[in-house]
């Protein structure tokens, strides 16, 4: 039966004949999905097991939410990890020393410390690029694996076409993998796209209650889909039974979520644009943005994230000593609007001549606007913004 995206974010639509351990379990009629806070699975005798053995290796509940983020993505299989960085390493774990990739050049601040040192001393070679503009096809080299990108990117909010871009990959036998946290797979599934890996913060708009840590990893392709599982079952660093459950919950109202979350970032947006403190708003709703038009074709909105410059880091530091209701914190994606300054939060161990580069500077603010009301916000942010 065919359901539309905001049903699958509520039930998990199988074929009927779908040999799934977690169905052979009545759960005794719960509407939620029941936390299995267990560490191991006892047998009924040798050769015999209840579908699962250890729960480093599998947990009904990590499997149930498993099913859904791939199934609201449009992969076979997604892998949920301890956190977003969680999901970057063993991914990254399929590569070998001497393979190279082409990185874009405006990503989360940590997936940049990762890549630099991490990854790199482990003999993976990268290169950057805005894959929004640059020619990525002349980057490929003979031992390029991959092309790895955000779109749109944290936090200057470039946009990369991924249909274009996964025709490139496909051409030369290389990956295209897309992290998908900014718009969640509400308003966009780069898998649909041609993309082969999607990645995604769990911690943020799928989760989105700003109480957990989560991060996925999914992918349509069989022998990436084995990999992975060998890995995460190797390395142990599956998500927790609790916390599968609080993603799954979270999951319920992500249509709900995001729709009301991009509404109120509109009225944001156009307020911020008439203000004298603020120098530049940077949306991809905004029909001068570089990026709108590919988001109109790829994409079924533009998100609830937010950039914007004002006039100098003074005005940085009043604003972030002024807010209210905004809160001045990390993350991004929860109910909560949350407000971030990348020079010394998210972006603080990217090379200052990188961040200058992409655009990020002393007097640049990140938004991710929540779903309070939106007057209410824009009176914080007015408060803020007065001398």
């Amino acid at each position: 039966m065919a359901v539309s995206l905001e049903t699958k974010c509520l039930h998990l639509v199988e074929e009927e004949n779908t040999e799934d351990e977690c169905k052979k379990t009545l759960h005794y009629g719960s509407v939620s999905f029941p936390i299995y806070q267990t560490a191991t699975y006892a047998h009924p005798a040798v050769g015999q097991s209840t579908g699962f053995d250890y729960s480093r290796l599998q947990n009904p509940t990590r499997a149930q939410v498993e099913k859904v983020v791939a199934q609201l993505e449009g992969g076979i299989d997604a892998f949920a990890l301890s956190s977003g960085m969680a999901a970057i390493s063993l991914l990254f774990e399929i590569f070998k020393p001497g393979d190279h990739l082409i990185i874009d050049s405006d990503l989360y601040g940590g997936a940049i410390r990762l890549f630099d040192h991490v990854t790199s001393k482990n003999g993976v070679e990268f290169t950057r690029a805005n894959c929004s503009c640059d020619d990525v096809e002349s980057l490929i080299k003979s031992n390029t694996k991959a092309v790895y990108i955000e779109t749109p990117t944290n936090p200057m909010m470039n946009v990369t076409d991924i249909k274009t871009l996964a025709e490139i990959a496909k051409r030369h036998g290389i990956l295209l993998i897309v992290d998908n946290t900014f718009l969640s797979p509400y308003f966009q599934n780069p898998l649909l796209l041609g993309a082969d890996v999607v990645i995604h913060s769990g911690t943020k708009y799928l989760a989105g209650h700003n109480d957990t840590l989560a991060g996925f990893i999914v992918t349509n392709k069989l022998e990436i889909q084995e990999k992975l599982r060998f890995l995460i079952k190797t390395t142990g660093a599956g998500l927790a039974p609790f916390d599968c459950w609080l993603v799954l919950r979270g999951i319920k109202t992500l249509a709900l979520r995001m729709e009301a979350d991009q509404k109120n970032a509109f009225k944001i947006v156009e307020w911020l644009k008439n203000q004298k403190a603020v120098t530049k708003v940077i949306y991809p709703g905004l029909k001068e943005h570089s990026g709108y038009e590919i988001m109109k074709k790829q994409s079924r909105g533009f998100g609830a994230m937010v950039t914007f410059n004002v006039t100098d880091e003074a005005k940085v530091k009043k604003i972030l000593g002024s807010v209210k209701l905004i809160q001045y914190a990390e993350s991004l994606g929860g109910v909560e609007t949350l407000i971030t300054y990348p020079t010394t939060q998210t972006h603080a161990d990217v090379p200052e001549e990188l961040r200058l580069k992409n655009g990020i500077t002393p007097a640049t603010l990140r938004l991710s606007v929540g779903i309070e009301n939106a007057e209410d916000l824009i009176e914080d942010l007015k408060q803020a913004l007065e001398d």
